[in-house]
């Protein structure tokens, strides 16, 4: 059976104007004249553009070919053909569609990034809503679409002037409601850059003004802020001709004498939870001094509240060493104990958002443990050597899996069903030392997630859904894995959980990549896009590339990508080399590529280094990569993640035992 050419999956106006075809590859749009066509034709938002117009405005200053008319249709019958390539001869075209005296353009939901970014504009919530964190989110996704200004290949065309303005104008509100959603989810150092950027290219724009100095303000930098304001009177004097208008000036009296309003959300008199927290935490630091060790206590609480919650758990465990730091100086390890065992926090990614504070933390927990000796109390002994797992996974030091064995023991032997399930919590980490665990793993997911429900264990319920939705999606079970997504998606409406929203997110977009869903790329990137501000920088490092790549590779397509790899793009590079026809640089690239480290990528990354050897008829890492695969060869490699995928490994296997016998 033959197979259709893959049809378009997306048009882009925010920028040069292009398409793409479902498999991420970029449509030839042949010369400027069609493109033209096909960008006025959509500047037109489905109205019908008669055949006139088509002309006039092609032409608007040039001399008119011998017959506007044929040649207006020419290019509309190329860009049908290009756009909908396997559409059967006869059958009516559905995008660029013939009405009356011309044509118009009718785009499907998502099909223009254009719609993407006004849909994404719709779903963030009004700043300073208790869903700030979700405004961010979305404005950050909306305006990720943007890569130059609206129809940037007619700079000069009058037919797109409007629609350019008015894309340009919700840009820039987007900016603003951006830097106001940081500052109503308590992140001002994260609107500054934005903003700072966004008045120097827009210094008539009197909103980006006060944002700037308000987030300068909450940030401690008073006299920054000041400074701005200033600045802003002299480029609106200068542009405009006229002084600031009132909201400024109230600011900067408010600056002056630090009204206590500033510090709030733009949420205003409403009582909800963030005005809860802001108020308790001025009363934490306002009210009779805390001793060190109630202060080292209540901070190390809300720390974990932190890492669970969301609201930056990397940033959190970075100070959760520094908070352990300072309780060792108090020269008390049963306290350091106390400590280091109330940041509870389960984990369920491979590699470590801060390597060097994990570092800090594995030899704080182990001194503390020599300090204690073996008449430590079992769930003291069980917490420390558990923190030492946790914070050791994704390395070749098999004292974090030593640990992790030693704390289940301990664990099962003393009884507490909740020391058991974060016993259990730290031995899952170390279930990625080999491929082919996807089938214990979902045994222990198992039990920590009867463990959760049984005993009402938020933290362990949770974790243990997700563990076995990775573990289901490694063994293909993609309608067991959705079991487990939709208790997910209960279990953070009910108990507020939104770093789940970010794995759920990921997993649909797999699931629509296994399905062939010709917006699964889309989909990928939507899902990369909730990593922004989520404090999983272990996580997003690189992700969205690799999954590409994968999806790519599998699907017989290029690799080339140009987006940084982070830590995997010692395994990228090759394919990108190759992909570029420089085979002698990337069988360079083979020869020095390290195995990969433990952990939830073990597979992909030996996939990607299996598919090179072939490429390039290296013979060593073929065999090398054979035999590492060979446990998993009933597992779909890199779905173990719920994130991605690079096809089932047995049919790497049968290339690589074939070029390796």
């Amino acid at each position: 059976m033959t197979r259709r050419p893959p049809t378009v999956a997306g048009i882009d106006v925010l920028g040069p104007v292009t398409a793409r075809d479902s498999g991420g590859a970029t449509i030839d749009l042949r010369g400027p004249r069609h493109k033209a066509v096909l960008a006025r034709l959509i500047v037109a938002r489905g109205r019908v553009v008669p055949l006139t117009r088509l002309v006039d405005d092609l032409w608007q200053d040039l001399p008119l070919p011998r017959n506007p008319a044929g040649a207006v249709r020419t290019f509309v019958s190329a860009l049908r053909a290009d756009l909908e390539p396997g559409r059967p001869a006869g059958d009516p075209a559905r995008l660029i569609v013939t009405e009356g005296p011309g044509y118009a353009f009718r785009a499907g939901p998502g099909l223009l990034d254009a719609d993407r970014f006004v849909a994404a504009l719709d779903r963030a919530e009004p700043p300073g809503a208790p869903g700030a964190g979700q405004a961010v989110r979305s404005l950050h996704e909306a305006l990720a679409l943007w890569r130059g200004p609206a129809y940037a290949d007619f700079p000069d065309a009058s037919w797109v002037r409007a629609e350019r303005a008015r894309l340009g104008q919700l840009r820039l509100d987007a900016v603003e409601r951006l830097g106001e959603a940081r500052l109503a989810a308590g992140r001002p150092a994260d609107a500054v850059p934005d903003l700072d950027a966004h008045v120097v290219d827009h210094p008539w724009r009197e909103e980006g003004w006060r944002l700037l100095a308000l987030a300068l303000y909450r940030c401690e930098r008073a006299g920054d802020a000041l400074a701005v304001l200033r600045r802003a009177r002299r480029e609106l004097v200068d542009q405009l001709g006229s002084d600031p208008g009132p909201r400024l000036s109230e600011l900067e009296t408010d600056i002056l004498r630090r009204a206590p309003h500033l510090d709030r959300s733009p949420a205003g008199s409403t009582t909800g939870a963030g005005d809860v927290l802001t108020e308790t935490a001025a009363a934490w630091a306002t009210g009779p001094a805390m001793g060190p060790r109630a202060g080292l206590t209540s901070a190390t609480t809300l720390l974990g509240s932190f890492a669970v919650h969301g609201g930056g758990p990397a940033e959190a465990t970075v100070r959760h060493a520094s908070t352990i730091a300072a309780a060792e100086e108090l020269g008390d390890p049963r306290f350091t104990a106390a400590v280091i065992s109330a940041f509870d926090v389960p984990s369920v990614w491979t590699r470590p958002d801060s390597p060097d504070s994990s570092r800090a933390v594995v030899a704080a927990a182990e001194r503390t443990l020599r300090a204690l000796g073996d008449g430590a109390p079992v769930p003291t002994r069980v917490r420390l050597l558990t923190t030492i797992a946790r914070e050791s996974r994704g390395t070749t030091d098999p004292r974090g899996g030593e640990a992790a064995i030693e704390a289940e023991r301990l664990a099962r032997g003393h009884g507490d069903p909740a020391l058991l399930a974060t016993a259990l919590g730290g031995r899952f980490l170390h279930r990625f030392g080999r491929a082919g665990l996807a089938a214990r793993r979902d045994e222990l997911g198992a039990e920590i997630l009867d463990l959760g429900v049984r005993h009402e264990l938020t933290n362990s319920t949770v974790l243990g859904h997700l563990v076995r939705l990775q573990a289901r999606c490694a063994l293909g079970d993609l309608a067991g894995a959705g079991q487990h997504e939709d208790a997910l998606v209960e279990l953070d409406r009910r108990h507020e959980r939104p770093l789940v929203q970010v794995f759920v997110a990921w997993f649909r977009a797999l699931r629509a990549d296994l399905r062939d869903d010709p917006h699964a790329e889309a989909g990928y990137r939507d899902a990369a896009g909730l990593l922004d501000g989520a404090g999983m920088p272990g996580l997003a490092d690189g992700l969205l590339p690799l999954a590409l790549v994968a999806r790519r590779l599998r699907r017989g397509e290029s690799a080339g990508s140009p987006e940084p790899a982070g830590p995997y793009e010692p395994w990228i590079a090759p394919h990108r080399l190759l992909a570029a026809g420089e085979r002698s640089r990337a069988a360079a690239a083979l020869r020095s590529l390290p195995d990969p480290a433990p952990g939830h990528l073990l597979e992909v990354l030996w996939c990607l280094a299996g598919q090179a050897g072939l490429a390039v008829g290296d013979h060593d890492i073929v065999v090398r990569a054979a035999h590492a695969l060979g446990p998993a060869e009933g597992e779909l490699a890199g779905a173990g993640t719920g994130l991605l995928c690079a096809g089932p490994v047995a049919e790497h296997l049968d290339a690589l035992r074939a070029a390796a016998a």
